[in-house]
Parts: C-alpha cells; sequence; structure tokens
C-alpha cells in the first residue's frame, strides 16, 4: 500500500510566483518541483491523506519522490504501545517518576511505582518489560550494579539523574552488548581531565548552598525524554536523525532547558595482564 500522507511536522506551502516548498520536520525548506493547476492541488490533496485523484492527474513521480525520501507515512498517529511491552517498572525520586508515569500512560504504556530499595532479582521474576531510574542527585556508587544486567534477562533498561543544574539521560539498553550505566561512568571519566574530582564528587560527601531542583519544567523534560525513547524501543518506530537512541547520552541544562547529544560506546572488558615468568 502507497504511503498516503505528510509525516508529522512536514509541511508544504505555496510560494507566490515560486511554486511549492517542503517544510522538513528539521526546518528545512526544499523546493518541489511540480506541475501547477490541478496536477497541483492533487499533490496536495494526497498529501494531506486524502484519497487519491484518478489515474492520469496524479503527479506520480513527485509522490514516489515525498515518499523515497521518507517524507510520506502509512500512520494516522504514534503506533499504539504494544501490550507485551506495556508493563514498566519506574524506580527513584517521585519528582522525576510522577511525571513520567504521567507520560507513559498518556502514550498507552502501563508504568508501576516500586520503592527505592527494590530488588532488582524480584523485578525479573515480576517481568516487567522495561524498568526506569530516575535519581534526583548523583548516582552512588554500585547503586546501578544490578540494574546493568536487566537486559540480560530481557528487560530495558533506562536511567537518568541530576548533578547540579545538569541532568542525564543514557542510552536505553535492551540487548547484552548495549550501553549501561557503568559504561557511561567509565567513558565520562575517560574524557575528562577532572576524573579524579568528578569520581570523588559522586563519591560524596558534598558540600552546597541552597539546593538545585528540577523544577516542573526541567522534570517534565526530562519525562519526555524518557518517555520517547521507551515509546520508540516498545513500537520499533524508527530514528531518523542525530545520534542512534542507544548509543546517545543527553545532557540537560535545568536552568536553561537545553540539551546537548553525546555518543557513548560500550566499553569493552580489560584484557588480563599476562603473566611473567618467575
Amino acid at each position: 500500500m502507497p504511503r498516503s500522507r505528510l509525516v508529522p511536522g512536514a509541511e508544504v506551502v505555496p510560494v507566490p510566483g515560486h511554486g511549492l516548498a517542503l517544510r522538513t520536520p528539521d526546518g528545512e525548506f526544499l523546493r518541489v518541483r511540480a506541475p501547477g493547476g490541478d496536477e497541483e492541488a492533487a499533490l496536495l490533496t494526497r498529501l494531506a491523506g486524502g484519497d487519491p485523484v484518478p489515474a492520469g492527474r496524479e503527479p506520480a513521480r513527485v509522490v514516489a519522490a515525498f515518499e523515497d525520501a521518507g517524507y510520506l507515512t502509512d500512520a494516522a498517529g504514534p503506533p499504539p504501545w504494544p501490550a507485551a511491552r506495556q508493563d514498566v517498572c519506574l524506580l527513584g525520586d517521585p519528582v522525576l517518576t510522577a511525571p513520567l508515569a504521567a507520560q507513559l500512560t498518556a502514550l498507552g504504556a502501563r508504568p508501576r511505582t516500586a520503592g527505592d530499595d527494590a530488588d532488582l532479582l524480584d523485578l525479573t521474576g515480576s517481568a516487567p518489560a522495561a524498568v526506569v531510574w530516575c535519581l534526583d542527585g548523583p548516582v552512588p556508587d554500585g547503586l546501578w550494579d544490578a540494574a546493568d544486567r536487566l537486559p540480560e534477562h530481557g528487560i530495558a533498561w533506562l536511567r537518568c539523574h541530576r548533578e547540579g543544574w545538569q541532568a542525564y539521560t543514557e542510552p536505553l539498553a535492551a540487548a547484552p552488548g548495549d550501553v549501561t550505566s557503568a559504561h557511561v561512568r567509565g567513558r565520562r571519566l575517560a574524557a575528562t581531565p577532572a576524573h579524579r574530582e568528578l569520581a570523588a564528587y559522586w563519591r560524596g560527601p558534598r558540600t552546597g548552598g541552597a539546593p538545585a531542583a528540577p523544577g516542573t519544567p526541567g522534570a517534565a523534560l526530562l519525562a519526555a525524554l524518557l518517555a520517547d525513547d521507551l515509546h520508540r524501543w516498545a513500537t520499533g518506530a524508527p530514528h531518523h536523525h542525530g545520534l542512534p537512541p542507544r548509543r546517545r547520552l543527553r545532557r540537560v541544562d535545568l536552568r536553561t532547558l537545553t540539551v546537548t547529544e553525546h555518543p557513548v560506546l560500550p566499553v569493552p572488558p580489560v584484557a588480563p595482564s599476562p603473566k611473567r615468568d618467575g
């Protein structure tokens, strides 16, 4: 079945004296070389999801170009959340898990909240499709070690935490070999000359003044990023731009609500040291 309408975020606009232009989901403008008159009207009808016009009037070549470029879709809206992946277990601080639960519910998931000290081995027994752990502060050493093994049990593993005014959403891990929290910590330590200071900051203790907090807008933004990543994993929605979600670390500035993306790869196992004679 041919794709029937423009993807969300793409729009076609008539430019006086210059025909049609496409505004892509990334905000670029592309000129559309299409016939005028009735054929142009037929094209617009098709791109808006209307019924195809009779043969001979529809500019099939232009429609095919839109489809080949990825600007057409069959879907009338977001794909439904599959029933087999609806059970999502949330752990962590309510300031972050509450807005996340609301967004997941709106998308069709069934989030449930567990205590901060939940036994992850028990979670594997109850077989949630995914576990999301959100911390309103740095991650203590070893806290996420057991959770890093969840993908080995077929459970998706997603997480976020805050360090002062900066928050981090880590890549979703869904299979053995994906990026874990231990990989992210190792990569961050390797990427900064202040690795001793960063490690000491994670361990604590930490002395500060008035505490930073994500606030309602910041918490909503973090929840939206996590919910979108989880929804794309659950539905198999394609990834069109930027870094692959399972290889992407996001840094969110909670003061300006700006998001930057950074590539992150798994850390290979360290080879054992060769034995010395004698």
